[in-house]
């Protein structure tokens, strides 16, 4: 009988982070699911890696990931032609040279003005900070104390994901 309740707590357990990830749409810090399941950190980690490899074993549409110190879930890579299509994704959402080169030198030294990565590039940035602005892979994240009060930028938590 208490082999059958702990089997069926176990159970209740993964499927109470199942949901969670679902709902969260995002990842999920370990913390965060420590707090909200009122699991130990070393039972979740162990319950995570099982999940983790159920979901592999299974071939699932969808994965959990371990993302940014958390876990999310995602869509498998190996359908993603079908969710591309599904989603009318192009191929065009690669970045260009310069956005990259943009992206890269707003992470490193984020916050930062559009004029710093000017001077660091050599070249206007114009072009390649409204296609990262678009692609929601930076943000303004407020306005630097000098005289004009320009924006500073950084990155998104969909850039920690791209």
């Amino acid at each position: 009988m208490e082999e059958m309740e702990a089997s069926q707590e176990k159970h209740l357990r993964k499927a109470a982070v199942e949901a969670l990830l679902f709902a969260a749409g995002e990842p999920v810090a370990l913390s965060a699911l420590v707090k909200t399941t009122e699991i130990n950190e070393a039972d979740i980690k162990r319950l995570m890696a099982g999940l983790i490899s159920e979901y592999k074993e299974r071939n699932s549409g969808i994965i959990i990931a371990e993302i940014a110190d958390g876990y999310q879930m995602v869509t498998n890579p190996d359908f993603s032609l079908f969710v591309k299509k599904f989603k009318n994704i192009n191929q065009t959402n690669k970045l260009s040279s310069p956005a990259l080169e943009t992206l890269a030198i707003t992470a490193y030294k984020q916050p930062i003005t559009k004029l710093e990565i000017d001077q660091l590039r050599g070249v206007n940035s114009d072009g390649a900070v409204k296609s990262l602005l678009d692609k929601r892979l930076i943000k303004i994240v407020g306005k630097k104390e000098t005289p004009g009060r320009p924006f500073l930028y950084g990155t998104t938590k969909e850039f920690l994901q791209y």
